[in-house]
């Protein structure tokens, strides 16, 4: 019994002894990449409906994984569920869980009046179009300093290029307009912001973030490839685009 203690010893000592010129590694296990949790966001609470926010995160990831998003952290959410009285666009730096910004912005006058109930990616409805979108480049045109928008889901919205569905300020998005008429005035689809805040807003998203557009309508959801990794894996089987 002694001896085989003995033996046991020296095997211990041995094994622990760095052997010249060898190194052994452990290797380990990625850390999953952990999506914040709403309750990291505190100037979120009372302004963004925690499941708009989730579904808005999961898209902004994936378009991320495609390559898509070119400036990190950024996320805007506009929430077609509230009515154009309320603010109801925001901008988000998810890095550092902070609003940066939150306004009024108007709906498609083919979206329906104080709220939006009807979308559309077909050009001449004058209907907002829901979904995920990229930020593009900036130019000056009718509406002034306007931001183009790209659309990242087909057959939802990739149409916005084709119908000029851009950011740009509006004489009809503010609260006296509100006070005069009951409700925000209406453009012909595009997400029109106020005359005092669009180049902060454009300058501040501009080149590349993503944009959400939610609305709780259960066609685009179910249609929503970002936000249904089958219809995804479906459409990249046949070389088809989200």
């Amino acid at each position: 019994m002694i001896i085989f203690r003995l033996i046991a010893i020296v095997l211990f000592f041995v094994t622990a002894m760095p052997v010249p010129g060898f190194s052994l590694s452990v290797q380990k296990k990625p850390v999953p990449q952990q999506t914040p949790s709403f309750s990291l966001f505190p100037e979120l609470q009372n302004k963004i409906d925690p499941k708009v926010f989730t579904m808005a995160l999961a898209g902004y990831h994936s378009l991320k994984q495609q390559g898509k998003v070119a400036r990190d952290g950024l996320l805007t959410i506009i929430d077609f569920n509230r009515p154009s009285v309320d603010e109801r666009m925001f901008v988000i730096d998810i890095n550092r869980g902070r609003l940066l910004y939150s306004g009024l912005v108007a709906h498609g006058s083919g979206s329906g009046e104080n709220y939006a109930y009807s979308f559309s990616n077909q050009s001449g409805s004058h209907q907002s179009s829901l979904g995920f979108y990229t930020t593009g480049q900036t130019y000056d045109g009718r509406n002034g300093y306007s931001l183009r928008l790209l659309g990242m889901e087909r057959g939802i919205n990739d149409n916005a290029e084709r119908r000029s569905i851009v950011i740009h300020g509006a004489d009809y998005v503010s609260h006296d307009y509100i006070r005069r008429t009951g409700r925000l005035g209406r453009s012909q689809g595009c997400p029109a912001v106020s005359l005092d805040s669009y180049q902060e807003v454009i300058d501040l998203i501009k080149g590349g973030s993503c944009l959400f557009i939610y609305h709780n309508d259960v066609e685009y959801t179910s249609a929503s490839s970002l936000l249904n990794p089958d219809i995804a894996r479906f459409q990249a089987g046949y070389g088809g685009q989200s």
